[in-house]
């Protein structure tokens, strides 16, 4: 284990890309702290700690993070790991594709699945959040107060405030722990949703929050 002390300096650092962290003996070394630090947590890491750790600025490790990230991530990849960017912070996690042989090896039966109205409630608040559990209901067309508190205990949605009308409704959005599930880094990268047209081309069609109060 590597003494606190013994902090990663690199000065005028080119943080365009990866290549700049790996064309020195320092820019190996903080990669390869990064990955440990990753590996051994199992969580999410804050770009602030890594950067207290590490001993350079907090950017620095976000650009190092996304430039291993575009390395680790890339369909042709050798790796069967990949780094998950966040806001705050990153976390090493294993591709999706090796779940089953993982489960195999490590003797992890099947569960912990979510139903399929739970993954509807949840793809509805994902899309429209923040949005109210009435909201989630009329697109439904039936109450979802249990799966919206189920989903709210498995840490996979959280209250986001309170929407400004008569009775002031709970808004609820998704966290961290939806994006890490899914395996993205922002729900950006969630697929467009659509509705098809009479021209069978895709054609959103944005629903406001007061038309379903």
């Amino acid at each position: 284990m590597t003494d606190t002390n013994d902090k990663i300096h690199i000065e005028d650092a080119d943080c365009s890309d990866a290549s700049s962290f790996t064309a020195d003996d320092e820019g190996r070394e903080l990669r390869a702290a990064l990955e440990a630090i990753l590996f051994a947590a199992g969580h999410p890491v804050s770009y602030e700690k890594l950067s207290a750790v590490l001993g350079v600025p907090a950017y620095t490790v976000r650009t190092l993070a996304n430039s291993v990230a575009v390395e680790y991530n890339s369909d042709d990849s050798p790796h069967g790991i990949m780094i998950l960017t966040f806001d705050d912070g990153c976390q090493l996690c294993t591709k999706e594709r090796f779940a089953p042989l993982i489960k195999e090896a490590l003797g992890i039966r099947r569960g912990g699945n979510l139903s399929a109205s739970s993954l509807e409630v949840l793809a509805i608040i994902a899309y429209n959040q923040p949005c109210t559990r009435s909201y989630v209901d009329t697109v439904r067309g039936v109450d979802s107060g249990y799966i919206v508190s189920s989903l709210t205990e498995k840490g996979l949605i959280e209250q986001r405030g309170r929407l400004d009308v008569p009775g002031r409704p709970m808004l609820y959005g998704t966290t961290d722990a939806f994006l890490r599930v899914f395996g993205i880094s922002s729900v950006d990268e969630l697929p467009a949703v659509a509705l098809k047209g009479d021209g069978g081309d895709g054609e959103q069609i944005p629903v406001s929050e007061s038309e379903l109060l």
